[in-house]
């Protein structure tokens, strides 16, 4: 029986490598799918992982109608059997209502993958949604490490270094140190500390810290 399955997690946790590999393992049993993907890292219009893997999709826009997607097709004689659905946090809602719609009317197997929550710690509409209606939801086993070495269960944003909880809910930056707007992925107690990687580098260096930390050595060996 068609299902439709979420798999959840951060980033870096494996997501889109996990559904370059999932549509791999399906045509290689001779079944025949889509990919869709939307604001992928490495461009339009295609399934990228950090581990350099990537394959041609089609990109995802706010017109973009699923259900007319797979029928129109089925209705040229192309197969259809399964939809792979990367970065279905940037779906809207009604979107997700259509994918829906075509594995319970069309049959077709929708296995789509994205991340929960945005840089506010609130949900994406398409996760929202997702979660709402999936059949499963899976939450993905590789997991993304804050900073302080616990699992990390938020993503955060940082214009010109500094950490920020208000503005567009999607905004194009990067994983990389340095750039103007980035993000990494924090444990929920430094998120909601506003603790980044470079905020807690910085407080260990402060005079008094190292003060702190000398006189605890001293103590020890006193």
């Amino acid at each position: 029986m068609s299902e439709l399955v979420f798999f959840s997690g951060t980033m870096d946790s494996g997501k889109s490598t996990l559904a370059l590999q999932t549509a791999h393992n399906h045509a290689a049993r001779g079944r025949d799918g889509l990919l869709f993907t939307r604001q992928d890292r490495a461009g339009r219009a295609v399934i990228s992982s950090r581990l350099g893997l990537e394959q041609p999709a089609l990109e995802v826009d706010d017109a973009t109608d699923f259900w007319s997607e797979v029928l129109e097709r089925r209705l040229h004689g192309e197969p259809v059997d399964y939809v792979v659905a990367d970065e279905a946090q940037f779906y809207t809602a009604a979107q997700v209502d259509q994918l829906a719609r075509v594995v319970d009317e069309l049959g077709v197997d929708v296995y789509a993958f994205g991340i929960t929550t945005d840089f506010r710690a609130r949900l994406f509409p398409g996760s929202a949604r997702l979660v709402e209606l999936a059949d499963r939801v899976e939450v993905l086993q590789v997991k993304s490490l804050c900073w302080c070495g616990a699992a990390a269960t938020h993503q955060a944003r940082t214009v010109d270094g500094q950490m920020v909880v208000e503005g567009e809910q999607v905004v194009v930056g990067d994983t990389v140190a340095g750039a103007r707007i980035a993000y990494e992925v924090l444990c929920r107690r430094h998120h909601m500390r506003h603790m980044t990687q470079a905020v807690a580098r910085a407080q260990s260096l402060e005079p008094q810290t190292l003060q702190a930390a000398v006189d605890g050595a001293e103590g020890a060996a006193g």
